[in-house]
């Protein structure tokens, strides 16, 4: 595998909420390969966006880095101080496209002005060099007649050409690493395999390392090289692709797995995960999981596991890998997809 492009070390993440601290991310500790594709996925709430916004420094006011680095390149990025720091990484150096086009565009300039602003900033280009930057990058992410449509205001563009536009302000930055959070929430089915389709193409075109965030596993089957499994702020599985899909060993990505609609009977009821998330206001003792998992052992409300290694490419913190643990077989939907896959899930 090749070197790391980014590199998290034991990081806890705080928030202060109505006079109480939040325990946002706790200890967690991942490469970012050069080159990769990387999907963090999890419910709504498990700290996946707001993992990522502490690599740019984005977080609220009322967010810190409470301990633990993150290194960039050889820049230890916790140490940074100032906005003028943070904005020699921004947009140069990792970039973010956001779930809604709508709020990130900025109604009253044509989007072609949009671009060219981003391209000014980052780049060493002005006047004609950088319109004609930013008409290629129109083409690039697949809108027709750039010239007359760069003319034009976002709510003249379709959700899915808003966000070919949001991605080409991104790129025009040529960052080396490109952040996308939930990219296709807001899209319809067929909508979301372009956008896909088109990320995929630029990383080639460009050279990024991507990191996809999601709450679908379903939606990163065919274009993540890893998957991170995050769980209450911390991540609880991580290994390739096929690792994930066809030898998982998390109880909680068993869960995230049988709630994929493809994996549903017909005239029975689609899975759903039982119980709510933890509370992060209050301390979490042992498995984070235990009171939703119903393969939880006694252990599991004492003591938190580690992670264990499954192969030197996939980790799992439960404490079903522990030698002495009883051996629970995952759910039957989970051991179709092992062995016979899943129509448009086919994480090969």
């Amino acid at each position: 595998m090749s070197e790391a492009i980014l590199s998290v070390r034991d990081l806890n993440v705080m928030f202060s909420l109505r006079g109480k601290k939040l325990h946002a991310i706790r200890d967690i500790s991942l490469d970012v390969m050069r080159g990769e594709s990387l999907a963090i996925v999890g419910e709504s709430g498990s700290g996946k966006s707001v993992l990522v916004k502490t690599f740019m420094g984005l977080n609220d006011a009322n967010g810190w880095v409470d301990s633990g680095e993150i290194i960039y390149e050889g820049k230890k990025l916790t140490d940074f101080k100032t906005e003028r720091e943070w904005l020699a990484i921004r947009g140069g150096e990792i970039a973010m496209v956001l779930q809604d086009p709508m709020t990130s565009l900025n109604p009253l300039k044509t989007v072609g002005t949009q671009i060219i602003e981003a391209i000014e900033l980052h780049r060493p280009l002005r006047g004609a060099a950088s319109r004609a930057e930013m008409l290629s990058l129109l083409k690039d992410v697949g809108i027709p007649e750039p010239e007359r449509r760069s003319r034009q205001y976002p709510h003249e563009f379709s959700g899915g050409m808003r966000q070919r536009v949001v991605i080409a302000i991104a790129v025009a930055c040529r960052p080396k690493l490109l952040i996308c959070d939930e990219p296709t929430t807001a899209l319809d089915v067929t909508i979301q395999a372009q956008i896909l389709a088109l990320i995929r193409s630029l990383k080639a075109k460009y050279n990024l390392t991507t990191i996809y965030i999601t709450h679908d596993l379903g939606v990163v089957a065919n274009v993540a090289d890893r998957i991170a499994v995050m769980y209450a702020g911390d991540i609880v599985e991580i290994g390739t692709c096929d690792e994930v899909f066809y030898d998982p060993r998390h109880p909680y990505t068993w869960a995230l797995l049988s709630s994929l609609p493809q994996l549903g009977v017909k005239g029975e009821d689609l899975y759903a995960i039982r119980g709510t998330p933890p509370n992060l206001f209050g301390e979490i003792k042992g498995d984070a999981y235990a009171p939703r998992n119903p393969f939880a052992l006694k252990i599991d409300f004492v003591k938190r596991p580690p992670l264990f290694d499954v192969s030197p490419t996939h980790k799992a913190r439960t404490w079903l890998l522990d030698p002495r643990s009883p051996k629970i077989e995952p759910p039957p939907s989970v051991k179709k997809l092992s062995t016979e896959g899943v129509k448009g899930y086919d994480a090969r």
